[in-house]
């Protein structure tokens, strides 16, 4: 691996912003954008600046100001934004000639991003793999996935977990865990809801490391009781970190024990990467740390460098399916291909896996240090550069493991404040009580300090009356 510093690796922290900044532009089109746009946006509410420029870790809005990233799409962005080498491998194939939508045909590019995905698969998945590519959202490669699952076992039962999300399409809003986004529609009756281990809000108010032993023992209990109405499944789909049900970690005894009672009973075991992939966790892919080898993996985000793709990985035993038995217009997109390709290389050749471990152990300290300075923080948690800080009430009364309800309210007011000193955070899990930081896996340690200087004094300031009105407020 090449020595080389992520300062080397990441593009500059940007410059002071554009010359032509002005704060009623941006309030103007951000005006426009409420009066135009659905009601479903939603970083567009919470995040209320109109960015113009991004490099690194570092976003420009059109009133001049510069924010610190740990958004980055959402884990989409593994390099940062407009990465040198992820924009030149864009602008070689745009000055080549190349067509840019070829549908799902053979092109030098796809046939160059495909060697190196194939190549970054776990072991036991990469010495022969089928590759399917799908339409442009990890969503798609969910319902990709759960149709090759049906399709190869003749089986409808899908087992699926509490917290977890999988996407907006109607198969994967089915195996999705969150009950606001589901109640209008109607649900698939053929999936089989299991306890995710939570320690920290255990399902079965135990609480440490018991919560990953009853879930296994639950789950194996359930699969084998001739009693306890399920019908064998198709397939078992989970994430190894739950990422919008509050990052979450699964410990890598109970992965194990899924990929070991999904084995011995011939159920499919689809891995849901779409954001724990690509190294951001602290290995190239998060089911390596517990070496558990999926039978499906399905990705997208940062496999496409920031432009939309989506892919299944899937064990070649597995591959019955007919011409044309699930497409999508998109799937060919030669653009994120190139774009992917560099991504993958640099994830690669830097070691940026190993670099999300170090930088996201400094996080997690520094986090762990602000959470011991105050009641509102009743947990911090994650792997690499996927972290959650839990935001509580510490006036209510704790539930039988100790957890204090959560304080969606403060939490939104703890982003606005972080927001305006420059730092962009979003809310995840249960009650969107969770701060979650998602930066690129190329930030310096500088950035890392920095973030945490920011949040420490919004955490601190949330006591404060202005930070408490608000609170109340937003509640």
């Amino acid at each position: 691996m090449t020595t080389i510093s992520p300062a080397d690796i990441d593009a500059s922290t940007g410059e002071a912003g554009p010359n032509d900044a002005d704060p009623n532009a941006a309030a103007a089109i951000l005006a426009r954008q409420a009066t135009r746009e659905s009601a479903a946006r939603t970083y567009a509410r919470s995040l209320p600046i109109v960015p113009t420029r991004a490099t690194g870790s570092w976003i420009t809005g059109a009133d001049g100001r510069r924010y610190l990233d740990f958004l980055a799409g959402a884990g989409t962005l593994a390099t940062g934004h407009n990465h040198p080498a992820v924009v030149a491998s864009i602008e070689r194939v745009l000055r080549s000639g190349a067509p840019l939508h070829v549908l799902d045909m053979a092109t030098p590019q796809k046939d160059a991003f495909t060697e190196e995905l194939a190549n970054t698969l776990p072991a036991g998945l990469r010495e022969d793999p089928k590759l399917l590519f799908c339409g442009p959202t990890g969503a798609d490669a969910v319902e990709a996935a759960l149709k090759l699952a049906h399709t190869v076992t003749g089986r409808q039962n899908v087992l699926a977990f509490t917290g977890a999300y999988h996407g907006m399409t109607a198969g994967a809003l089915a195996v999705t865990g969150k009950v606001p986004v589901k109640e209008p529609l109607p649900t698939p009756s053929s999936v089989v809801r299991l306890p995710f281990p939570y320690p920290y809000r255990c399902p079965f108010g135990v609480g440490g490391p018991a919560s990953a032993e009853i879930s296994a023992h639950y789950v194996e209990q359930l699969l084998d009781d001739p009693c306890g109405g399920i019908t064998s499944p198709a397939a078992m789909i989970l994430e190894v970190v739950q990422g919008e049900g509050g990052v979450v970690p699964a410990p890598d005894g109970w992965l194990r024990a899924m990929r070991e009672l999904t084995s011995r009973r011939g159920i499919p075991l689809i891995v849901d990467e779409v954001q724990t992939g690509v190294g951001r966790t602290g290995t190239f892919w998060a089911c390596e740390r517990a070496g558990v080898v999926p039978d499906m993996l399905v990705m997208s985000k940062a496999i496409g460098g920031g432009l939309p793709l989506a892919v299944v990985a899937y064990r070649a035993d597995l591959d019955v399916w007919a011409p044309g038995a699930h497409a999508g217009t998109f799937r060919g997109n030669q653009l994120a291909m190139a774009a992917g390709l560099a991504t993958l290389r640099l994830v690669r050749d830097h070691g940026l896996s190993e670099r999300a471990a170090v930088v996201g152990d400094r996080l997690l300290a520094g986090l762990n240090h602000i959470a011991r300075g105050t009641e509102i923080v009743g947990d911090v948690r994650g792997r690499g550069l996927m972290l959650g800080v839990e935001i509580v009430d510490p006036h209510r009364e704790p539930d039988r493991t100790g957890a204090r309800p959560p304080d969606a309210a403060r939490a939104a007011a703890i982003r606005s404040a972080c927001l305006d000193r420059g730092l962009i955070i979003e809310l995840g899990g249960r009650h969107d009580a969770v701060l979650r930081l998602l930066p690129p896996l190329t930030i310096t340690d500088e950035e890392a300090d920095l973030a945490l200087e920011i949040l420490a004094d919004a955490i601190a300031l949330s006591g404060s009356p202005e930070l408490s009105g608000a609170a109340e407020r937003m509640g």
